[in-house]
Order: C-alpha cells, then structure tokens, then sequence
C-alpha cells in the first residue's frame, strides 16, 4: 500500500517510466492519447476469456472457443506467396486427442515456446480443409496460466493488444487500484448505487473468479457503468462551463433585426423556402440578435438546402454593414460554393473567391481589407495571415469536421469575436450531438426541398459488372448523365481498390461513343472548373471521379451513378456520393460495386442499400465505426471516450447532461471561474 503521495507520483508518472515502454511505444501510446500511468488504468479490456476450466481437446468443436492444457508438438513455421505473411503450425496433446494449431503472421511463436512443455491455450476452434484447428489462441506456460478470468486489452494506436496485455500488466503492479481517490460527487455515487472509481478499475482489470462473466462481456456490471457514467459527465461538465463562457462573451456590434431586413431577406431566395428553412433562418437571426455572439451548428441531409439557409445568413450580416466569410475545406467545393452563392447574392453584393490556387489574389486581399468586397468564399486560404477584413461579421465554416480547431479559431481571430455558423451535410446522431457539439445549439433541417426524386439503390458484387455497365450504356444513350466513382488515384500495392485509371478505362470501353471527363482533387482549380462546366451543360455525359465529388456537386440532371470498390468507402461517405444524384426531378439510381466483403462492410453496405435517411444512416455509422472515427480532430481539451460507447450509452449521457447542468447551477460565478481553470481550457 503506497501513501498519497507516492500514489499520486505513480499515476503521474510519464509512461517511458514503464517496464517494457522504450521511447518508440511511449511516442505510439502519447499518439494515441496515452501520456501517464492514470491513463492506461481508464484503457480497459474490450473482452474476457473463460480461463477458469480446461476442456479435454476430444471436446473441441468448430464454432466455439475452448480452455485447453496439454503439450505442444512438431510446431514449424511456414512462409507463403503472400509478402511478410507467415504461419505457424504444430499441434496439441492432452492424452485424449491431437488438435492442430495456426497462428497467423506470428512468425516469433516458435522462439516463445517449447515442445513438450506443458501450456494453457485459448481460442477460436475452427473447421479447416483438413479439420478442426485452433487458430491464434493465447499461450501460457501452465504454472502461469492458472485457472481464471483473463482480461484482453484493445490495441491502442499502432501498438497491439498482446502488447498493451503486457504493458497494463507493468503498470497494474505499481499502482494501488482499491486505494485511488474517488472524483465524482458522493450524492451521485449515492443516487446510482455505483461502485467506488477503484473498486471499479480493480475489478475491470482483475476480475474475480466469481465475476457475473456475461456482464463483463456485455459491459454492463456495475464497474462499467461507474466509468461510463464517470467519463461522460467530466464531458458535459466540461461542455456546461464552455457554454457558460461563450454566454458571458460580450457582442461587439449590433444587428438590426427587423421588418426592412426581413423583406430583404424574402426577396433573394427564387423559389420557396420550405417549413424547415424558415425555422431555422429565424433561429438564425434570434441569435444575430442576442447580446452574445452566434454559434450554432446547422445540420441537413443531403439536398436539405444549407446553401441558401447560409446565403440568407450571410445577406443579413452585409446588410448591417458587416463582411462575411464563407470556408470550405477544398477548392472544388469551395469554386462550387462561390458560384452558388454568386448566383444568389451577385446582384446584391460584391463577392470574391480565395484559393490557395486563385489568381489576383493580391488584390482580393486589399479588397477585403478596405471593405470593397462584402463577402469572401475560400478554403484555409483565408485564414493566411496576410488575409484581412475590414468589419468581418460572420464566418461560415461547412463541413466542419474536416477542419481542425486550430484553424476554426484562426478564421474568428480574423474579426472581433465574429458569428460563427458551423454546417455539415453529415446528420449527426443526437447522442454526438451531445458529446462533440454539446456546447452548440444545433439547427436541423429535416424537410427536403420539393422536386427531388427517390434514389433507387442497388448493391452487387463485382461478378455482375458488365451487366452494371451495359445498363448505364443503354441510360447514357437514352440521354442520361452519370458519375462513376473510383476510390483511389492511383493503383496501390497495399489496397485492393479500383483505380481512377483502371475506372476510366473499364467505362470508356464500355460507352466507346460516350463523351468521357475525369475529376479529381489534384487537378489544377481552372481545369476542374471547366469539367464540371461541360458536365453540368451536358458536354460532358459520364463524369469519372474520385470522391472531389462528395459533397457540393449539384448537377440536377445527372440521374445515374456506379460506385466501384464499394467496400472501400465508409457509410456517411456512400450516403454523400449517392447524394449527388436524385437531385431534379427524374428518378435515379446508384449501383455499388464490391469485391470481398468482410463482415463489417457487408454490414455497412446493407444499411446503404435499405434506406436513403441520412440520419438512420448516421446512427448507424456511429454504431458501426465508434465516435472516435466520426469526430475527425477532436475538439481541443475535451476527453476522450475510452468506456462510453455512443449511441449504446445513451440513457447515461442524458443523466450526466443534466446532472451536469444541476451540478454548475448551484456554483456562483467565483466557483464557477475556478473550476473552469482547473480543467484544461476547451476551444469552441
């Protein structure tokens, strides 16, 4: 037992103090997120193996995994065709019957153990060519694999999870689990029956033979739920004093919201607005109007209409005499926006285009900082420093997520605390609503626009292509336009993924009289321009892309679209490219094409091919891939979650939303301060 202070020493210590962690696994543990001893206790196993009884081999059975004890025999290691791949194959022996054994690109297995000696092994039985075998299992020498529950960790980072078994075995047994200090308030502890934090963590890592295993499997004993609970209310905690602090910023310029404005307003759009629209351009405009600045995060479907919900935005700042500024994270969506927006608001406003490619730039530059240009659509490029406004009012970010916070924060530095209005064409679930942009009230617009068609979805696999394409000869020849979309460039040794070359070839062989483009990201900005020109007038009939297509391509009339290597793109990624068609009135089609699927994809491909809900889709890409996947950069001091799965968690992220909320309303504004400052500061 270590007294407080040495307790405290440990958990703080740097993980290079680690048995086992040299300076190249410290550095691949502090990328992924790892820097002291406290945080590897909050690593915990992603499973349990039954160690607690050996079954005789002669039990074996395909489908299942099995506790053995026996002797190794004729362990050989085998290389194949496959670069770097290896295999090892021996057998095991327990008297009553001979089981074989693979362990794949293992090649050190056979320097770790030794024939005749005595082993307990854990696996999954498999049915194999010749047999049952035994694939992978865990192997320790019998005196040290005694009967138990053992915990096996997730890897972290690059580094494995037999690595990260061995590295939490170091730290385990220089830290004094049931004497860990408990952080969260007692009444809450109290209010939810949970166990203490070490009581949790001790169990967690060192399950008792008596443990409820199925509980342990499915995460919910009680010791789950204390971390659970525990790290999603440190989050909305932290979230609650963000919001506290962006309230008390004071606005530095006032709007006039009013009857004029409004008629202004109503006179830009061509078309109707529908319901949804208008909500959220008057949530909008009641923000314009607060006594603090602006930040909303505005959220749609694809086709929804963002665009002119930003436009009107945007008309509503220059009218009160302020600039905006609009940012988008490539130039082809950014040449795309431009012209959009031009479109709508040219008549009215002067408006320039900032690329890291646009000529002039010079004296786009002096234009915005003399106030001549009321309205800048860019990429980071305008968040160089030589870039000035002269009155920036707001600042639009779309497609926020691939954006870091660093460069979100360098565009509101570009004005005094400017508005600032975050879009994503992602439908976000609510549960990551409350996690990423719990300190942003959120706009939805879920009412699509009238005239937009049904997308009829198909997925099959590669062996039906040459149907797939003599289907979209005869649509083409009927005078429909298509996109073909290719995941990659350029061939790769490491992928197994169509091409954009090999794509182009396979459709000009297939439409040989077809009028073919390519487009892709590393194009010059002038020559995208001019294909998506001749696209959008029908010059062009088949469009062979990359995924530079994803999101702000809007050509109503293309109706068809082929997407190769399907398995290769994730859910939200799919949704986004098939949104590209469908977008007038003609029915359209979206065909993915995939080569092997693995039980994940084929999962994610199902859930495309069922339902064109763009927020169906996102819960289920966040139950598929982990919020971590779908945050991108991560906002600035907010905790990683390593228990709290999302949206499975969901009920415990509303209780420690609102016992957040009751926590910081009973603390004054001293308090309140103070306990700001002794979390690490968190960036909107």
């Amino acid at each position: 037992m270590q007294d407080g202070r040495s307790q405290e020493e440990a958990l703080s210590a740097p993980l290079r103090t680690v048995r086992g962690v040299g300076f190249a696994r410290a550095q691949a543990l502090a990328d992924a997120g790892y820097h002291t001893v406290r945080d590897l206790l909050f690593h915990i196993p992603q499973r349990y193996e039954d160690r607690r009884q050996a079954q005789p081999v002669a039990a074996a059975a395909a489908g299942a995994s099995f506790t053995f004890r026996g002797r190794l025999a004729g362990l050989r290691r085998i290389y194949t065709r496959r670069r770097g791949f290896t295999l090892v194959r021996g057998f095991l022996e327990d008297g009553t019957s001979r089981l074989p054994i693979v362990w794949l690109n293992r090649p050190y297995q056979t320097n770790q153990v030794a024939e005749g000696e005595e082993y307990v092994l854990h696996g999954a039985v498999r049915q194999a060519k010749g047999g049952l075998e035994l694939l992978n299992p865990s192997c320790e020498r019998a005196e040290a694999g005694e009967a138990r529950i053992v915990p096996v960790y997730p890897a972290a980072g690059s580094v494995g999870s037999a690595a990260m078994g061995k590295i939490l075995a170091a730290v385990l047994a220089q830290v004094d689990l049931p004497g860990l200090p408990e952080t969260l308030p007692e009444e809450l502890v109290r209010r939810y029956r949970l166990p203490s934090l070490g009581e949790s963590l001790q169990a967690l890592h060192h399950p008792g033979q008596d443990a409820d295993l199925e509980a342990l499997k499915e995460r919910r004993s009680p010791w789950h739920l204390r971390l659970i609970y525990g790290e999603l209310l440190d989050l909305q905690v932290r979230l609650a004093l963000l919001r506290e602090r962006e309230k008390g910023e004071p606005r530095s310029r006032r709007y006039r919201i009013d009857a004029r404005l409004r008629r202004t307003l109503r006179e830009i759009p061509p078309f109707p607005l529908t319901g949804a629209q208008e909500r959220v351009v008057e949530e909008i405009l009641a923000d314009l109007a607060a006594s603090h600045p602006m930040r909303r995060l505005l959220q749609g479907d694809v086709g929804s209409g963002k665009t002119i919900v930003a436009a009107l935005a945007l008309a509503a700042v220059v009218e009160n005499g302020f600039q905006g500024a609009f940012m988008a994270p490539t130039e082809l969506l950014a040449e795309q926006h431009y012209a959009n927006l031009e479109r709508l608001l040219g008549s009215r406003y002067r408006l320039v285009l900032l690329t890291g490619s646009a000529a002039e730039a010079e004296r786009l530059r002096s234009g915005l900082a003399a106030g001549e240009a009321q309205l800048a659509v860019g990429t980071h490029a305008l968040i160089q420093e030589s870039i000035e406004f002269q009155r920036l009012g707001l600042a639009i970010i779309d497609e926020q997520h691939r954006f870091g916070v660093a460069q979100r924060a360098l565009l509101r530095e570009k004005g005094d605390r400017p508005d600032l209005l975050v879009m994503t064409a992602t439908p976000i679930p609510r549960s990551l609503a409350l996690t990423a942009y719990g300190d942003l009230p959120v706009s939805t617009l879920d009412e699509m626009p009238p005239g937009r068609s049904p997308v009829r979805t198909e997925v099959v696999p590669v062996r039906r292509r040459l149907d797939v394409y003599g289907r979209l000869r005869e649509a083409v020849e009927a005078g429909a336009r298509a996109y073909v979309v290719a995941p990659i460039i350029e061939e790769s040794g490491r992928l197994a993924a169509a091409s954009l070359a090999e794509v182009e070839a396979r459709t000009r062989q297939a439409l040989p009289e077809a009028p073919i483009a390519v487009l892709h990201g590393r194009m010059p900005a002038a020559e995208r321009e001019r294909t998506m020109r001749a696209f959008a007038a029908g010059e062009v009939r088949v469009l062979v892309a990359t995924t530079v297509i994803e999101v702000g391509v809007d050509v109503p009339e293309a109706t068809w679209m082929i997407i190769e290597s399907a398995e290769r793109f994730g859910l939200a990624q799919l949704h986004q490219l098939r949104g590209r068609v469908g977008r007038g009135a003609a029915p359209a089609t979206c065909i993915a094409i995939h080569g092997r699927l693995s039980e994940t994809a084929r999962r994610r491909l199902d859930v495309f091919a069922s339902t064109t809900d763009g927020f169906a889709i996102a819960e289920e890409d966040l139950a598929l891939r982990g919020p971590g996947d779908l945050l991108g950069t991560r906002q600035a001091g907010l905790p990683a979650l390593r228990a709290a799965r999302l949206p499975e968690d969901w009920d415990w992220l509303v209780r420690a939303r609102d016992d957040a909320r009751e926590l910081l309303s009973r603390l004054d504004e001293p308090a309140l301060k103070a306990l700001g400052e002794s979390l690490e500061e968190v960036q909107a």
